[in-house]
């Protein structure tokens, strides 16, 4: 029996429904590397060794099935590979050349979808004779001579038989690649694999295996074809792999040692000295991490409102008090994340970029580290040394989780549901407390009231501490201490709380106990002082960090201990970066504003004073207002003229005078 028989023998006999329904919904026919084993194995182990030939044989069946059935044509798509055809895109080499293969990556770049030529019939002018030529490369080859008559004069051209295809470039996933260069290659793909819904798994930031024949690419100069030659995967199925938090394997022991710690008490504590055990201190830090890598529960309202669920933290401290060290360990907890220094980051690095292809001649979309570690989490380390425009291109995947792209011809949404974990120093070295840290980091006032902490690491000389901390150094380089939860169980607990609990409820006493923490944390506002403790931003990361809360009890629903717990979290936060020494309050515009509320009070007290005196000239002397400032108590008035010099608010329209704008 023939190959091409036993082909049409096992599809006629066993798959004819499934051919037909596959080809009536306009979807590849998916076949199963397994069936094809049992029942003909020598055709199984062809079409690894010749899948050029095979699948050929494959389509021409199976377009021979469709006519009889009267349905369109559709493609074979061969599934469920054998674990031993796994090849990394690193170690592909020549000897991989023509064969059938399974790679894995994200994908980083993708073009637009176009219109492909694969076949031209044309008509000899001499005997009138028609005939097809293949098209396999990617200029058009016409024929030299007739089939018929073997004469080689004017052909013309009658018909282009057309198919939609597409490049993409998958990138290896970064868990697989730690301290080496991820490895890339090109995916050609085509037909059934462009549907608008494969289309949207094949988009920059998703996961794919890849199955396909690995070919080689001739590189041309000129006309002449180099000796060096690229290399691609002409794909034959595609696999959408969720290697999120998702694909952590978790067998019933796992699973065991899970729900045994989490009924633990301490739980909470455990885990938060497990996170990073040779970092000293900074609990209050490690427990906010901890809630930040279990994250809340993202939320569409019915008006279709998003409201994210990731939690961001910013982390700003003196030198050598374990930021970077810190970041580095939990981007190594999570699937699909990532550090990266704010020093060698860039707005499309960061977010995505449109670039022109060399190979195909189209624009193409590449996804940048916010897109590709879409539902994991991004360490970013010395985050205010980021050109201000690269940190203005956060705004949108900060608050919504995604990312809006809008260049050239290509006009795109990608998926960014990302947690930050950003650090970063103080202008003059030091952490100020009498300083807001608007005044000391250098980041755009609405970057800074999206994230849900802020955090101070201060390098302060205690003795007692700093005997604590150096027994901790010591105590480390003379024994290795192992965490009490390992990092491997860590990353399986937080894969199965975030892979089973998907949505929450807020329990009535939660409830109640965020109502009064809000409403007397506003209660506070004086018309005095104008100081604002609290805004709904926060509100809304309460909430956030008591559903991590609860995902750690593996609960569905937020209880009172967890509402308790998060706004314990929030004013650790806002005793560092809100408390005002000066009024000996909390003000969150210390925290997110320009402005602190005490400095607005004596501002407009100062814009007052400037009014009046305008009434009896248009020109108001320096020294008149400075003298008022001081009789008012305002000690500084020299330093706020010039910051509402630089505001534009006011000018000097001659030496020692001041005009309002």
């Amino acid at each position: 029996m023939e190959i091409r028989d036993k082909i049409y023998d096992l599809l006629k006999s066993n798959f004819q429904d499934k051919i037909v329904y596959s080809a009536t919904n306009g979807r590849q026919f998916e076949l199963d590397f397994q069936d094809i084993d049992k029942f003909y194995p020598e055709i199984a182990e062809k079409l690894i060794e010749e899948p050029e030939e095979i699948l050929e044989l494959f389509n021409e069946v199976i377009k021979e099935m469709t006519k009889e059935c009267g349905v369109q044509e559709t493609s074979v798509g061969v599934k469920n590979l054998p674990k031993n055809l796994y090849i990394r895109i690193r170690n592909l080499r020549t000897k991989h050349l023509n064969k059938f293969i399974l790679t894995e990556g994200i994908v980083k770049i993708a073009s637009e979808i176009k219109p492909r030529i694969y076949e031209t019939v044309y008509e000899c002018m001499d005997c009138g004779k028609e005939f097809s030529q293949e098209q396999r490369g990617s200029t058009l080859v016409k024929p030299y001579v007739c089939p018929e008559c073997g004469k080689s004069r004017t052909f013309k051209l009658i018909k282009k038989n057309m198919y939609d295809s597409r490049w993409i470039t998958i990138q290896e996933p970064f868990e697989i690649t730690s301290g080496e260069k991820p490895g890339e290659i090109k995916v050609f793909l085509k037909k059934e694999l462009t549907t608008p819904e494969l289309q949207r798994k094949t988009d920059p930031g998703n996961r794919i295996y890849v199955a396909g024949i690995f070919k080689e690419l001739p590189r041309n100069i000129r006309g002449r074809e180099l000796t060096q030659t690229d290399t691609y995967i002409e794909a034959n199925s595609i696999d959408i792999t969720e290697q999120e938090i998702e694909e952590i394997e978790i067998n019933k022991e796992d699973e065991e040692k899970i729900k045994e710690l989490a009924n633990q008490p301490d739980i909470y504590e455990k885990l938060t000295y497990s996170l990073a055990p040779s970092i000293y201190g900074c609990e209050e830090i490690k427990e906010a991490i901890l809630l930040q890598l279990f994250g809340g529960i993202p939320t569409e309202l019915p008006d279709g409102t998003h409201i994210r669920g990731d939690i961001h933290i910013l982390i700003v401290g003196d030198p050598s008090t374990g930021k970077s060290q810190l970041l580095k360990l939990v981007s190594k907890l999570l699937p699909r994340s990532r550090y990266v220094s704010g020093k060698g980051v860039t707005g499309a690095g960061l977010i995505s970029t449109v670039r022109k292809d060399e190979f195909t001649g189209g624009w193409v979309l590449e996804a940048g580290a916010l897109v590709l570690c879409n539902k994991g989490l991004l360490g970013i380390d010395e985050f205010e040394k980021m050109s201000k425009e690269d940190q203005v291109a956060m705004h949108e995947a900060l608050e919504q989780g995604s990312v809006s792209i809008a260049k050239a011809s290509i006009v795109a949404t990608l998926p960014a549901m990302t947690s930050v974990l950003a650090g970063a120093n103080p202008k003059l070295g030091r952490f100020d407390i009498y300083t807001p840290i608007v005044e000391q980091i250098i980041i755009p006032v609405t970057l800074l009231s999206r994230f849900d902490l802020k955090f101070a690491l201060r390098d302060i000389p205690n003795k007692d501490e700093d005997r604590k901390l150096v027994d901790h150094v010591l105590r480390l380089r003379m024994e290795k201490e192992e965490p009490e939860i390992p990092h491997d169980l860590l990353r399986k607990y937080i894969a199965y709380a975030r892979q089973t609990i998907k949505e929450m409820y807020i329990d009535k006493e939660a409830l109640n106990e965020f109502k009064k923490f809000f409403i007397e944390m506003r209660g506070k506002y004086s018309e005095e002082d104008k100081i604002i403790p609290i805004t709904f931003r926060q509100f809304e990361g309460l909430i956030r960090l008591s559903q991590a809360s609860a995902k750690i009890k593996l609960r569905n629903k937020v209880l009172k201990e967890d509402a308790r717990r998060a706004i314990k979290i929030l004013q650790a936060s806002l005793r560092q970066l809100g408390f005002d020494p000066e009024t000996k309050k909390i003000d969150i515009d210390r925290m997110e504003s320009s402005v602190a509320g005490a400095q607005r009070s004596k501002i407009r007290i100062l814009l007052d004073i400037i009014d009046s005196l305008e009434k009896e000239s248009t020109e108001v002397s320096i020294e008149d207002i400075g003298a008022q400032a001081e009789e008012e108590g305002i000690t500084e008035w020299q330093d706020l003229i010039q910051k509402l010099k630089r505001e534009g608010i006011l000018y000097e329209p001659r030496s020692g005078y001041i005009r309002k704008a």
